[in-house]
């Protein structure tokens, strides 16, 4: 993929908004646990209008996670939900399609962390999945849905975009 000035420009912002967001919400103590309402992830329906977004997005993601309890493993994997999940997105052919990889994503590879982070691979951990799956996979739909699919309206009704 060829980036213009446009292009790395755009990414730029994402991330950076990304960011921002994210420690609005961290400070609403939402950014990080099995209850999330990261205000950022309805950046990630972006990359159904400007694919640049996947790299802002990633990006962004990334440098949020360098302040997450969950260390490493956040950083590793929740970066990694993100980028699958704005990769996907991409590909979508709807408004509404571009939310899901995010919920999707982020509720079973999050959900996973979560639940490898209190119960390990004790027997408790299908259960734990299954709790933080969901409670994840509400936050991130509820963002997305509610907050993610207005924006793209907004873009693409003011042509901001490609």
């Amino acid at each position: 993929m060829h980036f213009s000035t446009k292009s790395l420009t755009r990414a730029a912002i994402i991330a950076a908004a990304y960011c921002a967001l994210s420690l609005v919400s961290s400070a609403l103590s939402l950014a990080y646990g099995p209850v999330q309402l990261r205000f950022s992830e309805a950046l990630c329906v972006l990359p159904f209008l400007m694919p640049e977004a996947v790299w802002g997005l990633f990006v962004g993601c990334l440098l949020t996670n360098v302040l997450s309890p969950y260390g490493l493993l956040d950083l590793i994997f929740g970066s990694a939900a993100t980028l699958l999940a704005a990769l996907l997105s991409a590909r979508c052919k709807t408004r509404v399609g571009a939310a899901v990889p995010p919920i999707l994503c982020n509720a079973v590879l999050v959900g996973a962390l979560l639940s490898w982070e209190v119960g390990g691979t004790a027997e408790s951990f299908g259960t734990l999945f299954v709790y933080n799956a969901a409670t994840v996979g509400a936050g991130e739909a509820a963002v997305c849905l509610v907050l993610g699919l207005p924006l793209l309206r907004i873009l693409e009704k003011y042509k901001i975009h490609r």
